[in-house]
C-alpha cells in the first residue's frame, strides 16, 4: 500500500519561520484563532519544561484536485501574496499562539477567561524560572498588558516593563525575542552589564537561564505529520476532522467554500443571498446550507446517471445518484452553478406543498431531512410536480416516510434511491418507491407517541389540522394564519389533572390519541376540568350552540357524546381507530394490527351491547342536528316496498355532506321523528341478506359514488333496539373536497351540511366554501 504521509520532527523556530514567510499557511476552511490568555501561558510553560505539546499535521500543496484557498496565520504580514508549500491541517491554535508570542513582535490579541478582549506580552521571571520550588506557569510566566504596565485596581503602576531597562531591572525576559538570536544577545549583554546584583552572580544566573529556558525554546522539536500531495480531497477533509482539536467539526459547506474560494467564487455569499429568500418561509427555518448542497448534489448526480443511461443504457455501470459527504466535496464549481438556481427554486416550491399538508413551521416538519429529496423531486419533475396526480404520489411518499419512520437515521442512502424511484413512479404507477413499499405503521405505536419530538406525532398533528380541525373556542379552522396568529399547539383533550384524579394511566393520558391542536387561550379556558364541564363553559361563556360545538368537536375526530359523558375509555377507543384511519389514508395502505387487538388498551369498550344501545337511544332522543342525520332505510322505498336509487342517494348525500363539513353520524333505520324502523327492509336487496351484506353494499356504494378513500374512512357499527337493527355510520371530516356521483346523470355533486340539512353547492358558492373549509 502506498504511504499517504511522512513524519518527522521540525524545530519550533523553523516551523514558525515557515509561517512568517508564508510557506506554511492555513486552508481557508479553518476557523479563526480563539485561544485565551490562560491557554497561551499553559502552552508556553509546557515548551519551557520540554513537555510535548502534540503533533501538527500539514498537507503538501500542488495537487490540482485538492485546491483550497490559503490564508496566512493570524499575525503574519506580507507585502505580496505567496503560494504556500504546505497547509496546516491540525495545530492551528498552538502554532498561531506561538507565532504571535514568539515571532510577531507585537502584543498578542487574546481574551481573558470571561471573554474580555486583551493585548498581552509574555515574560519569564528569571529568578522564579530557576527556582525548583516555583510553579513554572503560575510563578515564572507572566502575562502583562501590551504597553508593559501592570496596574492595580486604582490605576497605580505596580510593575513597569515598558522599556528594556525596566525589563532588565525587574529580571523579566521577554519571550517575544527568544527565537531571535541577535535580539536575545543584545538583551543578554545589557543584562550582564546593568542588571541587578553582583556581575558574577548575573553571569551565573544568565548561564543557568540560557540553558533552562532559552535553549529549550530554540531547540524545541515539534512532531510533524505531512500528508503527501497525492492525498484525495475527501481524505484530507476526513483526516482534518479526525484530528481537529478545536472541538467543533467543520461542515461540508465550510470545506466546499474553501475549495470554491480557490476559483474566486464566494459560496458563503451565494448561500447568504439564497438564504435571505428562503428565510421568508417559516417552514424552512431549519433548512441549512448543507441541506441545500445535498439538493444540488442529488440533481447533479441524477443528471449524470440519466445521461449515461440515455447513451449507454447499462444501469450496472452508470454513475450512482448520491449526496454523501464525499459526493458534495467532489461537486465541481460549474456543476454547482448549473444546479444551484433550479435547486433554490425547487426548495421554494416545496413550501406550498407542505402548507397544503398543514405543515407551517420548521418545528412542525416531521422529518426536516425529507425536504432535501422532496426539493430534488420538484426540480427534476418540473411543472409535472404541480399536477394533481403527481402531487398525490408525492404526498403518499411523504407520509410513508413519516409514519414508516424511515428518515430517522442515516438518510443520504435513502435520498439516493428515493429521488430516482419517485421520478420513475410518475411514469410507471406500478413501480412503487422502496420507501412507499417498505413503510409500515404498527397500530400500538399510537400509545407511545407522547411528545412532539416524534415525526409520527407531528404527522398526526398536521393531518388533523388538514381535515379541518377547528378551535374549540373560536370555531376557526386552523390554517396557516390561525397557526401563526393564535399560538396553535397540541393540548390534552381530557386534561392531565382530570386524568390523574380519575386514575387514567399516564401513558394513555399523554398519548397523541388524547391530544389535539387548539390555541393557547382555549387551552387555558379548558384548564383541568372534565370535558363535560369545559364544554358547558364554552357553550355559555362563548355562546356556542350545543350542536355547533358538537360539530367543532367532530372536526377533531372526537365523538361529542363520549366527550360530554366524560367517557375516557370510549373516547380513546373511538379516536384511536379514527387516527389509524387517517394514517392509512395518508400512507395508502393498512396499518399493522396485533392479532389479539391488544394494540388498543380500551378495545371492547364501545362493543358492549348495552353501552352501544344506550348511546344510540340518547342520540336518537337528541334528534337530528348539524352532526346527526336519521334515515329510515338505505335501499327500500317504504311506500313502494321496492329498491329505490333515490333512497340510496339520500344516504350517500348525507355521508358526502358530513365529509365536506366536519364529520357526523348517519343513523340508518330511524325515521325523521325518531321512531326506530330498522334496516330489515333493506336486507332482501343485499348479498346474503344480512347485516354484513348490508355493510358490504354500503362500502361499495360509497366507493363507487365518491372514492375508496371515503369508504375506508367510515366507521360502521350496528345495534339492535327494540328488536330492530339500527346501523350507525360515523363519517370523519375529509382532508379534501369530496364529490358524489348522482345516480341519475353521474354528475359530480358537491354537498355540505348546513344546520340540520344537506345542501348542494355549485359554482362560486362551492368554490368559496371549499376555500374556507380547505384554505390551503
Amino acid at each position: 500500500m502506498d504511504k499517504k504521509f511522512t513524519s518527522d520532527e521540525v524545530p519550533l523556530a523553523q516551523l514558525l519561520d515557515q509561517a512568517r514567510t508564508g510557506a506554511l499557511q492555513l486552508p481557508d476552511f479553518q476557523r479563526g484563532w480563539v485561544w485565551d490568555d490562560n491557554g497561551i501561558k499553559s502552552l508556553l510553560a509546557s515548551i519551557s519544561l520540554s513537555y510535548p505539546i502534540g503533533a501538527v499535521m500539514t498537507l503538501q500543496t500542488g495537487n490540482p484536485d485538492v485546491k483550497f484557498r490559503p490564508r496566512l496565520l493570524e499575525g503574519v504580514q506580507l507585502d505580496k501574496a505567496v503560494e504556500p508549500e504546505t497547509l496546516l491541517l491540525d495545530g492551528q491554535q498552538r502554532t498561531t499562539s506561538l507565532f504571535l508570542v514568539l515571532k510577531s513582535g507585537q502584543p498578542v490579541p487574546t481574551r481573558d477567561s470571561r471573554g474580555k478582549q486583551l493585548h498581552r506580552r509574555y515574560y519569564v521571571n528569571i529568578p522564579a524560572a530557576l527556582n525548583p520550588n516555583a510553579d513554572r506557569e503560575d510563578d515564572a510566566l507572566l502575562s502583562v498588558p501590551g504597553d508593559g504596565l501592570v496596574k492595580n485596581f486604582r490605576g497605580e503602576v505596580k510593575l513597569d516593563l515598558s522599556t528594556r531597562a525596566a525589563e532588565i531591572a525587574a529580571q523579566m525576559f521577554p519571550l517575544g525575542i527568544v527565537l531571535d538570536y541577535s535580539a536575545t544577545m543584545a538583551w543578554q549583554l545589557e543584562y550582564l552589564q546593568s542588571g541587578p546584583g553582583d556581575a558574577s552572580d548575573r553571569l551565573q544566573t544568565w548561564m543557568q537561564f540560557n540553558e533552562a529556558i532559552i535553549n529549550t525554546f530554540v531547540q524545541y522539536q515539534v512532531p510533524t505529520i505531512q500528508l503527501i500531495k497525492a492525498t484525495p480531497k475527501e481524505a484530507v477533509c476526513q483526516v482534518f476532522e479526525k484530528v481537529n482539536t478545536g472541538g467543533v467539526a467543520l461542515t461540508v459547506f465550510e470545506l466546499l467554500t474553501a475549495t470554491y474560494a480557490a476559483e474566486d467564487f464566494n459560496l458563503r455569499d451565494d448561500w447568504r443571498d439564497r438564504k435571505d429568500k428562503l428565510s421568508a418561509h417559516s417552514v424552512l427555518d431549519r433548512f441549512s446550507e448543507t441541506d441545500f448542497l445535498q439538493v444540488v448534489t442529488l440533481l447533479s448526480t441524477l443528471a449524470r446517471r440519466e445521461a449515461h443511461l440515455a447513451t449507454h443504457g447499462d444501469a450496472a455501470v452508470a454513475p450512482a445518484v448520491s449526496c454523501k459527504r464525499r459526493d458534495i466535496l467532489r461537486l465541481e464549481l460549474e456543476e454547482y452553478k448549473k444546479w444551484a438556481d433550479p435547486a433554490a427554486k425547487a426548495v421554494e416550491r416545496v413550501v406550498p406543498f407542505l402548507h397544503g399538508e398543514h405543515i407551517f413551521a420548521g418545528r412542525d416538519v416531521p422529518y426536516a431531512t425529507q425536504i432535501v429529496p422532496l426539493a430534488a423531486m420538484f426540480a427534476r419533475l418540473g411543472t409535472d410536480a404541480e399536477s394533481f396526480g403527481v402531487r398525490e404520489l408525492l404526498r403518499r411518499w411523504l407520509w410513508c416516510g413519516v409514519f414508516g419512520e424511515m428518515y430517522g437515521g442515516s438518510t443520504e442512502t435513502r435520498f439516493a434511491f428515493d429521488v430516482p424511484d419517485v421520478v420513475a413512479w410518475v411514469t410507471d404507477p406500478e413501480s412503487e418507491p422502496r420507501t412507499v413499499r417498505e413503510a409500515q405503521f404498527q397500530a400500538e405505536r399510537l400509545l407511545s407517541l407522547r411528545t412532539r419530538g416524534s415525526a409520527a406525532y407531528k404527522g398526526l398533528y398536521a393531518l388533523q389540522m388538514k381535515r379541518g380541525g377547528r378551535d374549540f373556542r373560536t370555531g376557526s379552522t386552523i390554517d396557516i394564519h390561525a397557526h401563526a396568529d393564535d399560538a396553535i399547539d397540541i393540548h390534552h383533550i381530557f386534561p392531565q389533572a382530570w386524568c390523574s384524579q380519575n386514575k387514567v394511566d399516564a401513558k394513555h393520558a399523554d398519548s397523541v390519541v388524547n391530544k389535539t391542536a387548539i390555541d393557547a387561550h382555549t387551552n387555558r379556558r379548558i384548564g383541568g376540568n372534565a370535558p363535560s364541564k369545559y364544554l358547558d363553559k364554552l357553550e355559555h361563556q362563548d355562546k356556542i350552540p350545543a350542536d355547533q360545538l358538537d360539530a367543532i368537536v367532530r372536526s377533531h375526530d372526537i365523538d361529542p357524546v363520549l366527550l360530554r359523558d366524560d367517557d375516557f375509555g370510549g373516547f380513546f377507543t373511538h379516536r384511536f381507530e379514527r387516527l389509524l384511519k387517517q394514517i392509512e389514508e395518508a400512507m395508502g395502505k393498512p396499518v399493522n394490527r396485533a392479532p389479539d387487538s391488544s394494540d388498543n388498551p380500551y378495545a371492547g369498550t364501545l362493543a358492549d351491547t348495552q353501552d352501544m344501545e344506550q348511546r344510540l337511544r340518547d342520540m336518537i332522543a337528541g334528534g337530528e342536528t348539524k352532526v346527526v342525520e336519521f334515515k329510515s332505510t338505505a335501499r327500500l322505498n317504504l311506500h313502494t316496498q321496492d329498491k329505490d336509487s333515490a333512497v340510496e342517494w339520500g344516504v350517500l348525500k348525507s355521508i358526502a355532506a358530513f365529509a365536506n363539513s366536519y364529520g357526523g353520524t348517519v343513523l340508518v333505520g330511524v325515521r325523521d321523528d325518531g321512531a326506530v324502523v330498522g334496516i330489515e327492509g333493506d336486507l332482501p336487496f343485499v348479498k346474503h341478506q344480512n347485516v354484513d351484506g348490508w355493510e358490504l353494499w354500503l362500502n361499495d356504494a360509497v366507493a363507487s359514488a365518491m372514492s375508496k378513500l371515503v369508504a375506508a374512512d367510515l366507521d360502521v357499527t350496528s345495534c339492535s333496539i327494540d328488536g330492530r337493527t339500527v346501523v350507525r355510520v360515523d363519517v370523519g371530516p375529509a382532508a379534501k373536497p369530496v364529490f358524489a356521483l348522482s345516480p341519475k346523470d353521474k354528475k359530480p355533486t358537491f354537498l355540505v351540511r348546513m344546520n340540520n340539512a344537506t345542501h348542494e353547492l355549485a359554482g362560486q358558492e362551492a368554490l368559496d366554501y371549499q376555500q374556507k373549509r380547505w384554505p390551503n
